[in-house]
């Protein structure tokens, strides 16, 4: 009973921490919160620790590979669940502001939505940012699942897809888990073929981007279209 006071008690000071000043509260502390949601008869302290211990900042922790996280002691299938609830939740919220925005400013912006959808898989996805013809964003979607290393995409379906949403030009983003920014060989031979079939079709491709869970690598901007 003593323990539970102790950890019940200092949730709640935590609680009262946060309604007076958010920005006050450390990192683990806010970690502390997010896993009192989800383990509710302990003390989460020790385990907020030791994520930022092992993962170096709340960015690390929430992008965290599932099979690591599991390896502590303490995090279990629950949690696991709500990490992956809480990461679509992010995604959603970067995707909403792209898509409420009146123009999109620059490719950069679809990167760091796709930075936080994709930076984390262990699988390559590619995806497609349709744009209207004044850059607002019509949708945002997958367009293939690939392996560790590689995705398929066809520039003739992509475009079909294009044509479906009245598109006027589109970005299109995969990922490399491995983290290495660098394209390949048929990275730069299909964004060719789509330029080409974009150009007959009057759809411009705007850019090509590649990414992990830190940057992106733009193949526009490195000459390759």
């Amino acid at each position: 009973m003593t323990e539970k006071a102790h950890y019940h008690g200092h949730r709640k000071r935590l609680r009262e921490k946060l309604n007076k000043d958010e920005q006050s509260l450390a990192d683990y502390e806010i970690l502390e919160l997010v896993l009192g949601t989800v383990i509710l008869r302990s003390d989460t302290k020790p385990l907020a620790k030791e994520l930022l211990h092992r993962f170096g900042t709340l960015r690390g922790v929430l992008d965290a590979q599932d099979e690591d996280l599991l390896q502590l002691k303490g995090f279990g299938a629950s949690l696991l669940s709500h990490w992956k609830l809480l990461r679509e939740l992010f995604s959603r919220y970067m995707e909403s502001g792209i898509s409420e925005k009146k123009k999109l400013s620059s490719p950069a912006e679809v990167a760091e939505m796709a930075r936080i959808r994709l930076g984390r898989k262990d699988k390559e996805e590619f995806w497609a940012a349709f744009l209207d013809n004044q850059n607002r964003l019509i949708s945002w979607e997958r367009i293939s699942t690939g392996t560790v290393n590689t995705t398929m995409i066809y520039p003739r379906e992509l475009m079909e897809q294009a044509l479906q949403r009245k598109a006027s030009s589109l970005v299109i983003v995969h990922n490399h888990p491995g983290g290495n920014l660098n394209p390949s060989s048929p990275d730069i031979e299909i964004t060719r073929h789509i330029v080409q079939a974009g150009r007959i079709l009057g759809i411009r491709l705007l850019d090509h981007l590649i990414i992990t869970a830190e940057t992106y690598y733009s193949l526009k901007d490195e000459g390759h279209m």
